[in-house]
């Protein structure tokens, strides 16, 4: 049978779960922009110390094998960090979750046992 005292405790359980998710996102979120912000400033630095070592070259050769090398570099690099922001967001979707899951299952739970409670109840 459905208590309104209980509506009040599912009610606060599901606000704590949404806070932890928000909570959870927030973290994450930072992290991903810290990463960003690392990544550009490599970037940046690299840019730069390939553009001094541009100036210095003397034939056309070096310079495509300068860039040829920087550019691999670069993509490489770049691809890293794609992997490593996926991997971020992936995380930061698992965690975000669970709270959620773990509301989820215990509802589930009250359901199941309130219809089994009522199936008795009619079939005696």
């Amino acid at each position: 049978m459905f208590k309104f005292d209980d509506s009040n405790l599912y009610g606060k359980e599901a606000v704590d779960s949404v806070l932890k998710s928000y909570s959870t996102a927030a973290k994450g979120f930072q992290a991903i922009a810290s990463e960003t912000a690392e990544y550009s400033k490599k970037a940046y630095e690299a840019n730069v110390a390939h553009l001094e070592q541009l100036m210095s070259v003397k034939s056309f050769e070096a310079v495509i094998e300068l860039n040829t090398s920087f550019a691999k570099t670069a993509m490489e690099g770049y691809l890293a960090e794609l992997n490593k922001l996926g991997e971020l967001y992936s995380d930061i979707a698992k965690q975000t979750y669970e709270p959620a899951q773990a509301a989820a299952a215990k509802a589930t739970e009250a359901v199941k046992s309130n219809v089994s409670k009522a199936a008795a109840a009619a079939a005696a």
